[in-house]
């Protein structure tokens, strides 16, 4: 996606409020706002219940419109239902040319394919629980793990004499990368890092180089000196980055 595209894209934040986090919601604000402009900002859910208390506190400063759904029977959530039905609405009133779609669940994964079918970019923020239909679907997922700081998980190793905790190693997304290559490789044997991510994207919608502790692709390639090449370009006054294959 070029720039241009991005500065133009107007976006629909839906968002299921029995499944998404409150205190993240500047956080999920400002992660889609690098896709478009968020013109429509709603919340769902049930709001007599007190489940839905913590919502209240933030929805005022970020100009989020709540939006009540009574759940007419226990155990059934009817929040999904009202997003999807207001979604199409919004889809088909053309004042938008964007969606993102807050939540866990795996009911919306139909939801996001008919918009994707449309022509209309879509992008998912959820749990790294999220069923991965409902992530594949999407042109791009963002786990809510990725968008706070957190600590790496400790590894637990049993000695003679105690149990020492040492840092997780991150996984390998080599196999990703050389994929993702292959795709975006131009005749002269390089790729550009746009090319690559978009490529990576196309395999998996929720790949994030903050999942592997870096803020950029380029630091994510650039770590792995063995198998990738790196080199820039200047083009007015922007730093292209381009990615070769080792033999």
């Amino acid at each position: 996606m070029t720039e241009d595209n991005i500065i133009r894209r107007r976006i629909s934040i839906l968002i299921d409020g029995d499944n998404a986090q409150a205190k993240l919601l500047p956080q999920m604000l400002a992660e889609t706002s690098k896709y478009g402009q968020v013109t429509i900002r709603r919340i769902y859910g049930d709001w007599t219940t007190a489940s839905m208390n913590s919502w209240k506190k933030v929805l005022n400063n970020h100009a989020v419109q709540p939006v009540q759904q009574f759940r007419y029977t226990i155990g059934k959530n009817a929040t999904d239902s009202a997003m999807i039905i207001d979604a199409m609405d919004i889809l088909h009133s053309q004042h938008v040319s964007g969606f993102c779609i807050v939540s866990s669940d795996s009911d919306y994964t139909r939801l996001a394919t008919r918009i994707r079918e449309a022509g209309v970019f879509v992008m998912g923020i959820g749990e790294k629980k999220t069923p991965k239909p409902f992530v594949n679907a999407c042109d791009l997922f963002v786990f809510t793990e990725n968008l706070t700081p957190k600590k790496k998980p400790a590894r637990t190793q049993t000695t003679k004499s105690k149990t020492v905790k040492t840092p997780a190693a991150d996984p390998e997304p080599i196999p990703l990368l050389k994929q993702a290559f292959e795709i975006s490789v131009r005749e002269d044997g390089w790729a550009s890092m746009a090319m690559l991510g978009n490529a990576l994207y196309q395999i998996d919608p929720s790949f994030d180089p903050r999942s592997y502790g870096h803020g950029q692709l380029s630091r994510l390639i650039g770590k792995y000196k063995k198998y990738f090449e790196l080199r820039t370009q200047d083009s007015n006054g922007t730093t292209l980055f381009h990615v070769k294959l080792k033999e």
